[in-house]
């Protein structure tokens, strides 16, 4: 039985995520936005939550395609809020609208999405070195002023706790604790 970050407990849609997916590092601009909005959505809730809504996210914002988001309407945030399938909240509704047009915005002056988010670590994953959970920060300086970026690009539900759950999840940081199989794989994969 291989030791993970107790966070994951034992669902087996989290355990495949804390296997396959969280702290792996994502370049891809689609998926980053995906991640955003999602550590957005999950504001006051559990990620498993979440990660129990992903697929209908994924059919509901048209696979978080920035481009045809940043221009919905009235009629799209009125059809979101009827989607049982999603978080029903306008403010984190219109806030995805808000951040794609400003991943839009972001893309024209960096070259891409990746591009700007990276550079907050000079585009090399951080590797801590946390023994149990408890270790772990909900922020850092970093997540901080990635945060504040975001806001000042008119960016919501991009708090520096929501920043640095986005970069662990994205794989910015390594925050896998030093007992879990994963933390010895992540740093051997750079």
């Amino acid at each position: 039985m291989k030791n993970r970050c107790q966070w994951c407990g034992n669902d087996p849609l989290y355990v495949a995520y804390h296997d396959k997916e969280w702290g792996i590092p994502v370049h891809d601009d689609r998926l980053l936005f995906e991640f955003l909005i999602l550590e957005g959505a999950q504001a006051g809730l559990s990620w498993l939550t979440i990660l129990k809504k992903r697929e209908n996210y994924r059919k509901a914002f048209q696979n978080f395609d920035c481009k045809t988001i940043a221009n919905y309407s009235q009629h799209d945030v009125d059809r979101l809020l009827s989607d049982p399938g999603i978080v029903r909240n306008r403010l984190k509704i219109e806030s995805a609208i808000k951040n794609a047009q400003g991943v839009i915005k972001i893309q024209e002056e960096f070259g891409s999405f990746d591009a700007y988010l990276w550079s907050y670590v000079e585009e090399t994953p951080q590797h801590n070195e946390w023994k149990s959970m408890l270790d772990i920060p909900v922020k850092t300086e970093i997540s901080e002023m990635m945060s504040k970026d975001l806001k000042k690009r008119g960016f919501n539900f991009v708090g520096p706790t929501i920043c640095y759950a986005f970069m662990q999840a994205v794989g910015m940081v390594n925050d896998h604790t030093t007992d879990c199989f994963r933390h010895e794989e992540m740093k051997r994969s750079r």
